[in-house]
């Protein structure tokens, strides 16, 4: 088969949402669709064995939150699925970010009684910076929710994007009698609790069919048909280009603990979203349907299984087909490597394959060769943009409780760090050290992981510290007078670049101010 059929085929995009929005449980529901699960797991219950299924780390299970990304494949009417479920909390925001690098379009989730949250905006505006296509699944609709009208007002004013609603419920909560599917014309009625997958679909010529009346009853088919012709008139006509570019969201509504409204969404999802894109590395623009091979690493994860001490590379194919044994060149480190053992993902789950096209996700066992933001290729040098750290926003200090298991607790810390589930600094003065992330819950994954993954223990003492600032400077000289000067507060990253660790906010601009030869950078990439 040619590699231009095959890229046809496939589809990679990542599920976003704040907490609790009912993100897990919608990726679920596709994957039933899927076939690749036969029993959805009860996310939130510690009773029952089966948990969800793409969240897969005990401490995911203890707490009933996804923490690290899924990665998960399925077929659905003859296209490749490749669907990538991501931590909706806020705490674990930098694997988030990563992982939307890998995707070509992305299915937020909203829940319809809270509206848009914070967490949602922060991932929209990573969104927003690629342009990536937005699809919005408006959950819950089984419970007494706001008002679709201003749901879409909050989504376009918040989010700042436009938005054409390509399916309308037919009220919600108690009274929810169904959602109307503009895009293809036909009724879907809802039962509560529903166990099978396909819904009660009523084909309907038009919206003023009788048979609308019939089904849902008089009153409620009237402010159907009064809420479409105001749809139709308010927003314009649905452009798929308008999707593809970033500029217009097309938005869904259901209830995926109910089964409700999800198929809808994937049949709508597998014509519109976007095959595997182009992409940038620091050369040139890279098309998917060129024949060398080219790929980059957005996630690494140690100890998958904790009955052999693995680790996974997680690599997004960009361009040419992939072949497992085949030698590839590592452009950071310039050197050929080659991997007799390359999977596929169903979250825990694994399977051996042979081959890859661009857009799929695949698992490279690696014994520390590979970091996130690698670049793979079939000799080219260019590696890709677009995967960086950003600055942390906690700080604290690590103590060794136990000092006869010191090199257990390095080992855990050098393999935690280059998974990206934190950032490392180690002080020039002294060599304490210091991990940085985004929100608290990291500490105790960390804390969790250690321990039971390494053997190791340790305690994380509070520092009062602003922003972790990469420095760099044009003027060598001027780099190596202001680490001189500063060195009480100067640090190396895992990478060992070096990093300004500031104490206040006003602290920090009185030095960017004394020294404008060194630039201060908020993210590792520059």
């Amino acid at each position: 088969m040619s590699i231009v059929k095959e890229i046809n085929k496939r589809r990679t995009f990542g599920i976003i949402s704040h907490p609790d929005a009912g993100k897990t449980t919608l990726t679920e529901k596709l994957l039933l669709f899927g076939g690749a699960i036969k029993t959805a797991g009860a996310v939130k219950s510690n009773k029952i064995k089966d948990h969800a299924k793409s969240d897969f780390m005990e401490i995911e299970k203890q707490r009933g939150i996804s923490v690290a990304t899924s990665v998960m494949g399925f077929e659905y009417e003859g296209r490749k699925i490749n669907l990538l479920d991501t931590p909706g909390h806020q705490d674990f925001a930098e694997d988030t970010y990563r992982t939307l690098t890998a995707v070509d379009s992305v299915v937020l989730v909203i829940d319809c009684v809270k509206g848009v949250e914070i967490q949602t905006e922060k991932l929209m505006e990573v969104c927003r910076m690629r342009n990536t296509p937005v699809i919005v699944f408006i959950n819950k609709l089984d419970r007494e929710g706001q008002d679709p009208y201003d749901l879409l007002d909050e989504i376009e004013e918040k989010l700042n994007i436009k938005v054409k609603p390509l399916s309308w419920p037919i009220s919600m909560g108690k009274t929810f009698k169904g959602v109307y599917n503009i895009y293809k014309n036909n009724l879907l009625l809802f039962q509560a609790s529903r166990r099978e997958l396909k819904g009660d679909v009523v084909e309907i010529k038009n919206i003023n069919d009788p048979l609308v009346d019939q089904y849902v009853g008089e009153s409620y088919a009237k402010q159907l048909r009064e809420d479409v012709n105001l749809i139709e008139g308010v927003y314009p006509a649905f452009e798929e280009k308008d999707y593809l570019s970033g500029e217009v969201a097309p938005v869904f509504f259901g209830s995926a603990v109910n089964n409700f409204g999800v198929k809808e969404l994937l049949d709508c999802f597998i014509e519109i979203a976007p095959v595997p894109r182009e992409r940038e590395t620091e050369e040139r623009v890279v098309k998917p349907d060129e024949e060398a091979f080219s790929g980059f690493i957005f996630k690494i994860h140690a100890n998958m299984d904790p009955k052999h001490r693995n680790r996974i590379a997680f690599l997004r194919v960009c361009s040419g087909r992939f072949e497992r044994n085949a030698p590839y060149h590592h452009v950071r480190l310039g050197k050929n490597i080659k991997f007799s053992n390359t999977t596929a993902f169903m979250a825990q789950d694994k399977e051996i394959i042979d081959e890859a096209f661009p857009g799929d996700i695949v698992g490279l066992y690696d014994t520390g060769n590979l970091k996130i933001g690698d670049t793979l290729s079939q000799g080219e040098g260019g590696m890709y943009k677009g995967i960086p750290s950003f600055s942390p926003e906690i700080f604290r200090e690590v103590v060794n409780r136990d000092a006869m298991k010191t090199k257990q607790l390095e080992k855990g810390l050098v393999q935690l760090m280059e998974e990206g589930v934190a950032q490392l600094f180690t002080y020039e003065m002294g060599a304490r050290k210091v991990i940085g992330t985004v929100g608290a819950l990291q500490f105790e994954v960390i804390q969790h992981r250690l321990k039971h993954e390494y053997g190791a223990t340790c305690d994380f003492l509070n520092m009062n510290l602003y922003k972790a600032c990469w420095i760099s400077s044009k003027d060598k000289k001027k780099l190596d007078e202001f680490v001189k000067s500063k060195y009480r507060h100067i640090a190396q990253d895992k990478d060992g670049r070096l990093v300004f660790m500031a104490e206040t906010k006003a602290w920090l601009q009185m030095v960017q101010d004394n020294f404008p030869e060194i630039e201060f950078h908020f993210t590792s990439e520059f």
